[in-house]
């Protein structure tokens, strides 16, 4: 596999997952973006930080 295809299956992924609550749970989707709305700038930040660090983390481990 090249680096290519690696970068569309690893694309593909992320929207398989991105797309699971909101198929097997839409009000709970709804009901998580609604709190992200009363969250300031900083924490969503740090959420963003985590995913990204843990994300590396796991590409570290894997790839």
């Amino acid at each position: 596999m090249n680096n290519g295809d690696a970068w569309w299956l690893a694309l593909g992924l992320v929207l398989v997952f991105e797309g699971l609550l909101p198929l097997l749970s839409p009000s709970g989707w709804r009901r998580v973006f609604t709190q992200m709305l009363s969250l300031r700038d900083g924490q969503i930040r740090f959420f963003g930080l985590i995913s990204v660090a843990v994300g590396v983390l796991i590409a570290m481990l894997f790839g």
